[in-house]
């Protein structure tokens, strides 16, 4: 298969894991929206390369004192920490991030998508309670799934398409070798074929003939 196939393949590929990425992440986002109640900013953003997106992340309850805007599954990374309406930016993200809004209703720009910033976005609040010296967090509403693509890239109608014709091909081509394989494997078979030899009985009657003589 040449280069060209393998890469068509690979694209492939890459798109049908993250159908089934975004497919889990989608789930995880509805079920934590449904307990909070779901808002018209909450579920799946599909964004091309260089644009841009805003999520709106609102808390139920008021006094928190902190706002953390965390990227991936597990909450591993931090895009934006807002303490006391001071911001925290993290350096990928410092020339392409806008922050609007007082707390708790903060409205958070990022410009100049790329595809590295395709994930789960999750508006974290902070509440510090100091008779009980325990810190309350809440999981606020405007979590979001972003899917950024490439427009250049070739569409998966065309991967899948080429892919076909790939496939097709190739089992043409092991179809016609095993029919010539038969093919080779009977001529042979019918040459290896000696005739069998019908016995006769002359020499059983020359015998009979000198015994009556």
């Amino acid at each position: 298969m040449s280069s060209d196939s393998w890469k068509t393949v690979t694209v492939s590929m890459s798109a049908i894991c993250l159908k089934l990425i975004t497919v889990f992440c989608l789930s995880c986002t509805a079920q934590s929206d449904a307990a909070l109640g779901a808002t018209e900013n909450s579920g799946v953003i599909w964004k091309n390369v260089e644009e841009h997106v805003t999520i709106q992340c609102k808390c139920p309850k008021s006094g928190h004192d902190s706002l953390t805007l965390k990227k991936g599954l597990n909450e591993e990374f931090e895009v934006l920490v807002r303490v006391n309406d001071k911001d925290t930016i993290n350096k990928q993200f410092s020339d392409r991030l806008q922050v609007n809004g007082a707390m708790p209703n903060v409205s958070i720009l990022i410009k100049n998508l790329t595809s590295n910033d395709t994930g789960p976005y999750w508006c974290v609040y902070k509440m510090f309670d100091a008779g009980s010296t325990k810190t309350e967090i809440t999981k606020g509403l405007g979590s979001v799934l972003l899917v950024v693509t490439d427009s250049n890239k070739p569409t998966c109608e065309e991967a899948d398409k080429n892919l076909i014709v790939g496939s097709v091909v190739i089992t043409a081509a092991v179809l016609l070798c095993i029919i010539l394989s038969l093919f080779v494997w009977l001529i042979h078979k019918s040459k290896s074929k000696k005739p069998r030899r019908v016995p006769t009985n002359d020499v059983y009657e020359d015998m009979r003939g000198t015994l009556r003589r």
